[in-house]
């Protein structure tokens, strides 16, 4: 199998969902709720984020959501708080969490553009923020192509935007491979016609990524020996 290029969701795939996002979380609640417990509890249940374990449950709509499908969770329990309101100071808020890479992400993106790999990120977080994070890191230059659900190619798991990467590089979208934690990732590189590859360092298990995925890896560091494989 020819593979020209990979691109990779952002949250639980270069970095470790629970280790970025629950922790800032619970913050992000504290702050909100201004002290409120009773407020912090709705502002938890409508995020579905167990606050006693503080960490998001596996069917929490802001884990594959966008980045207004979050504010909108906060905001239907926020009387008088516009959702733009919500998700402006979620996305300043975001820009400021304590990522946390999935893998060491420069030597292993370094590694796979080495291989003449055209590499993109495809996220449901807004594009500043996704390029703040990639700042963060220092790997920003890694990438032909950085999209958010705001950048105007539709959000996954519509096909749109992994084909507007596509596109982008030039390169066939069945020679492109899909790698994400969750089933947005991958329903919507299978509707791109692309190759696709979970990996478990969000809150999905294997066995929901299985029916959607090529492969099921347990970071995305195992992706050199996967494409070998190829």
């Amino acid at each position: 199998m020819s593979i020209g290029a990979i691109v990779f969701d952002k949250d639980g795939t270069l970095f470790d969902f629970s280790a970025t996002w629950d922790g800032w979380a619970a913050g992000v609640i504290a702050t909100l709720s201004e002290g409120d417990a009773a407020l912090a509890q709705k502002l938890a249940a409508s995020a579905r984020y167990d606050l006693a374990r503080l960490t998001f449950e596996p069917d929490s709509p802001v884990i594959a959501g966008t980045a207004r499908e979050a504010a909108e969770c906060f905001a239907r329990v926020l009387p008088g708080r516009p959702v733009e309101e919500v998700e402006h100071f979620l996305d300043a808020a975001a820009r400021a969490a304590p990522l946390a890479p999935a893998v060491p992400l420069a030597p292993l993106l370094s590694a796979l553009a080495d291989r003449g790999l055209r590499l993109g990120v495809v996220t449901n977080d807004t594009e500043a923020s996704a390029r703040a994070h990639l700042a963060a890191v220092e790997i920003t230059p890694l990438f032909d192509f950085v999209a958010g659900f705001d950048s105007g190619y539709g959000m996954k798991p519509d096909a749109a935007p992994l084909l507007a990467f596509a596109s982008a590089v030039e390169i066939a979208p069945a020679e492109v491979v899909m790698v994400g934690d969750s089933t947005h990732d991958l329903i919507a590189g299978r509707a791109a016609g692309m190759k696709t590859v979970g990996v478990l360092t969000g809150p999905a298990r294997s066995e929901t990524l299985t029916p959607y995925a090529d492969a099921v890896l347990p970071d995305i560091g195992h992706l050199p020996e996967w494409l070998d494989g190829q």
